[in-house]
């Protein structure tokens, strides 16, 4: 039997600015990874957001990034290991201040975009940033990049840390994802996709971009829920699971 989380990024729209489809996504999802006001999000988006994760049952966690609203937090960012582990806990402390309201315990927190990207392959930032995730509650899960310095980082400070997948994403041979900026990072063929997402999670491979076979063994898929074929993929993807034995369970559950 095979368990994954399926999660997306959701809570990024703010003021008149609307994206994504996330009253209908929450409904095929495990865990929704809220932005906190930063790279998208606001106080009002993220009291919707969490209060339509708690009525789904979802698990709510924070999506912290850079304060980039132009860039939506992908453009890498200098900063020093002290502003890293602050950055975290003033967008955890946020998110939190709202799961409280609702009655929701913060389940587990995933960096949004360039931050995340930059501290998959820099250990140093991803101590500093597990770091500040561990004082504001040493109990939260980070999701991080399969193989990458997240999860080493993560696991050095004791914190539980979940493996996550992108199956619409290229690979670099080192398991890193290929930049959006590059011809073929981002996958579009539904069947393919699914394909590829049921072999990571069955079989622990993927093939990446130069056609090369690495091993990743996955805690949870990530499906973008800013697109209009959203809903219809994370509906199909459930779907495909359940047929080939994939019991779909948030991570929370999966860690007990």
């Amino acid at each position: 039997m095979y368990n994954i989380d399926l999660n997306s990024d959701l809570g990024e729209s703010f003021g008149n600015y609307h994206l994504g489809m996330d009253e209908d996504v929450l409904q095929y999802v495990t865990s929704a990874n809220i932005a906190c006001g930063w790279h998208s999000g606001d106080p009002m988006v993220m009291d919707k957001t969490v209060k339509l994760a708690k009525e789904n049952g979802v698990g709510v966690g924070a999506h912290p990034g850079f304060p980039d609203l132009l860039g939506f937090g992908r453009r890498n960012l200098s900063l020093s290991l002290p502003e890293a582990k602050n950055y975290m806990i003033y967008q955890i402390g946020a998110l939190a201040a709202f799961a409280a309201a609702h009655g929701v315990k913060l389940q587990h927190v995933k960096a949004h975009g360039a931050l995340y990207n930059m501290a998959a392959k820099d250990y140093k930032l991803a101590l500093s940033l597990c770091e500040g995730i561990a004082c504001v509650d040493p109990g939260l899960i980070v999701l991080g990049l399969a193989n990458s310095e997240w999860i080493r980082a993560g696991r050095d400070v004791g914190l539980v840390v979940c493996s996550e997948i992108f199956a619409d994403r290229a690979y670099q041979d080192d398991g890193s994802l290929v930049p959006r900026s590059q011809p073929g990072a981002v996958l579009h063929d539904k069947e393919s996709v699914i394909s590829r997402a049921i072999r990571m999670i069955q079989e622990h491979k993927v093939t990446t971009i130069t056609g090369k076979e690495i091993s990743i063994a996955p805690d949870s898929l990530c499906v973008h829920g800013d697109s209009p074929m959203a809903v219809a993929f994370v509906k199909n993807i459930r779907a495909a699971f359940e047929k080939n034995g994939i019991t779909i369970q948030k991570v929370g559950d999966q860690r007990g």
